[in-house]
């Protein structure tokens, strides 16, 4: 829920920590099966382009710091599972057409507000949730078998820049 920082509460905060919490804490387990199993494999966290980008038009800090924080536990545990053979990647999508914005925008007024940020996107639209599972696939195929510890920004352009 973007909001700027001094309308936030120590719930709101913590939300956002509870998230990274969980996330630690599951990857930890499914690592943990993944070295017992002597295979390697492919972790995928799901970041944003927020952690990387301050947007005015959507003050949103306590969710960007936890979206950093999730990019840093990507790197470092891209580093720290290689060894067994388990590549930790994250994408950062900018804005992706799903029902997540139902829950602070009333839902007749969800794809005007949405569409309201085609223009920021370079490729001139936002994404959607089909084109970030085309990219989760591609990103923990063997593809990128030779790839870890990376931040793929699947942004419709906007980390190169924007109009």
């Amino acid at each position: 829920m973007p909001k700027p920082i001094l309308d936030y509460q120590a719930s709101d905060h913590d939300s956002y920590l509870d998230l990274n919490k969980a996330t630690f804490f599951i990857t930890q387990t499914v690592a943990a099966n993944m070295v017992a199993g002597g295979k390697g494999g492919s972790i995928l966290n799901l970041g944003s382009m927020w952690a990387h980008q301050a947007i005015a038009a959507t003050p949103s800090s306590a969710y960007s710091m936890a979206k950093a924080g999730l990019h840093s536990l990507t790197q470092h545990l891209g580093m720290e599972l290689a060894e067994h053979k388990i590549r930790v990647n994250a994408i950062a999508p900018a804005v992706v057409r799903t029902p997540i914005y139902e829950g602070f925008i009333p839902k007749d007024e969800v794809d005007e507000a949405i569409s309201g940020f085609d223009s920021f996107h370079p490729i001139g639209r936002v994404g959607t949730s089909e084109e970030i599972a085309e990219v989760a696939a591609f990103v923990v195929s063997n593809a990128t078998g030779w790839v870890t510890g990376a931040i793929w920004n699947a942004d419709g352009g906007v980390m190169a820049g924007r109009n």
